[in-house]
């Protein structure tokens, strides 16, 4: 990678702040950039890196004040050789998400098919797909054009992959699961393994089949190790644009809307219908058979026993009102004062 701050702004819409000549090789940490590095700043608690940092140049927004953060009494006078070309755009975040996708765009993507690896007969791999080392796909799978299957991975009987998609190393899918166009699927990530579905006896737990499959829709990310079970019938379903991080479990039947994001060890019960562009913090946990509305946002670590509808902001166990949860922390620490004082209280009424 090679380009000037000039390019770049006429790639993303930006405006230069300096020298637009100025030759960018690579991207870096704002603390820990060099020259020939390109940095942001998205998050004003960064801010104050503008007067340390020796990256080349800092994408910012178009509101950013350089003045004011290179002016700050409270920082040491600046060390860095010269001042850093400045590239105001409108989201500092998303020009740099769009800028690494570029850059990774023009890495050569491997094609062929190599040995040893197993494709059932009948399967029809387009010429630009790759198939890696040791890699298994079974009987009547459909390989969409630009699908990039890494060493390892199995792809089971009548699996469908849509075109540009992308199966890291490791990654298992059962047979029968559907897999839309341009998703991205990380290593040990096993997609359509049975729902968690017993029916007590009296000699014990019966399994009961689980004959559904999963559908994962286009543009959806699934990070390494994450699980997604298979519909006891039906489909567990995961909706458009939606991101999965590692670690995370999501039950039979489970569905899904568009544009949600989870963080990692989140866990969805069987069942449960969650909507759209909804944002979830770590190790989150949404019981069974409960629904969830769209736009909602659940703090790390809130248990979610009851439906939602649309709009909040939630955080706890039992997860409450962000304000509410606030209010609920301070009483808490208060809580020993206020049992000294009964104490007294109480010594003082039976005197």
């Amino acid at each position: 990678m090679e380009i000037t701050v000039g390019t770049i702004a006429g790639m993303t819409g930006g405006e230069v702040e300096g020298d637009a000549s100025a030759i960018i090789r690579g991207f870096g940490k704002i603390e820990e950039a060099g020259e020939g590095d390109i940095t942001f700043i998205a998050n004003p608690k960064y801010s104050h890196f503008i007067h340390s940092t020796n990256a080349t140049a800092v994408l910012v927004g178009k509101d950013f004040d350089a003045e004011a953060a290179m002016a700050d009494p409270s920082l040491p006078e600046r060390t860095a050789p010269g001042r850093p070309v400045l590239l105001r755009v409108g989201d500092p975040y998303a020009t740099l998400a769009r800028l690494l996708a570029l850059v990774q765009a023009q890495e050569q993507a491997p094609c062929g098919i190599e040995q040893p690896s197993y494709v059932s007969e009948g399967v029809e791999v387009p010429d630009d797909c790759y198939i890696g080392a040791f890699a298994y796909v079974g009987k009547g799978a459909v390989i969409g054009r630009g699908v990039r299957i890494y060493p390892q991975v199995y792809v089971g009987d009548g699996v469908e992959i849509g075109e540009g998609t992308v199966l890291r190393p490791g990654v298992k899918v059962y047979a029968g699961c559907r897999i839309g166009a341009r998703c991205i699927i990380h290593s040990g990530a096993v997609i359509g393994a049975d729902g968690f579905g017993f029916a007590p006896t009296a000699r014990g737990y019966e399994k009961i089949a689980q004959i559904g499959n999963v559908v994962i829709e286009d543009d959806v990310e699934i990070g390494a190790n994450t699980t997604v079970d298979r519909a006891t019938f039906g489909s567990t379903v995961i909706g458009r644009g939606t991101k999965l991080d590692n670690l995370i479990q999501v039950a039979h039947n489970v569905v899904v809307g568009s544009d949600n994001v989870f963080a990692a060890q989140t866990g969805i019960a069987g069942s449960t219908h969650i909507g759209d562009r909804n944002r979830v913090g770590g190790q989150c946990g949404f019981a069974g058979h409960i629904r969830i509305g769209s736009d909602n946002e659940f703090g790390a670590q809130s248990g979610i026993p009851n439906s939602v509808g649309d709009g909040n902001r939630l955080i706890g166990y039992p997860a409450v009102k962000a304000g509410v949860f606030a209010r609920e922390v301070v009483y808490r620490s208060r809580l020993g004062e206020l049992f000294s004082r009964i104490e007294k209280l109480e010594k003082q009424l039976t005197k």
